[in-house]
């Protein structure tokens, strides 16, 4: 990431997830607009009017992730996202979610209560509550994350790219050279 010209971030106790969601709120706060590329659908929660997530689909498609996309792929909000998932459930951080519960019963249940704490108030889910709670802070980003001040940055392709080559890997290399040089590779 260095090598590229791009900040990164690590601290223990936090995921690469929780630096992606400081560096989001950062950039909100000073008025900017983020694009977040990511294969993980955690990063949906992240969706607002200044963040679009670029959603990997198919070999080279990217789906343009918006809060619209959000309701409309889950019938939810991206601030619910992380009580969507822990009711949903998610295979890809092995969460079974709730019991009998798929996608269209979570978001009804998020549709009408609001938030996981206030389905569990209603009385739904008892001998799985503490459970729930959990999958929902594993699902959920953490914003406050300490990331340093993030700047408007230049990547430095012609450093990656001595580096992919120095790692032998030569296409990759390639490719990087030719975003220092504008030339397709």
């Amino acid at each position: 990431m260095s090598a590229c010209g791009f900040a990164n971030g690590k601290a223990p106790g936090y995921e690469a997830d929780d630096f992606l969601a400081s560096a989001v709120a950062q950039e909100e706060r000073r008025r900017g607009t983020a694009i977040v590329v990511s294969g993980d659908r955690d990063t949906f929660q992240l969706a607002s009017d200044r963040t679009t997530i670029l959603y990997p689909v198919r070999a080279g498609e990217m789906a343009r992730i918006t809060p619209a996309e959000v309701r409309e792929r889950y019938g939810v909000d991206p601030k619910q996202v992380p009580d969507f998932i822990a009711l949903r459930g998610d295979p890809s951080d092995k969460l079974p979610g709730a019991r009998d519960t798929g996608p269209k019963g979570a978001a009804s249940l998020l549709q009408r209560y609001g938030t996981l704490e206030d389905v569990l108030a209603s009385g739904r889910f008892p001998t799985q509550a503490e459970q729930l709670r959990t999958f929902r802070s594993i699902a959920s980003m953490d914003a406050s994350t300490p990331t340093p001040r993030l700047h408007d940055q230049k990547p430095t392709w012609g450093r990656a790219a001595s580096l992919a080559r120095e790692w032998g890997l030569k296409p990759l290399a390639d490719r990087l050279a030719a975003r220092t040089t504008g030339v397709r590779a």
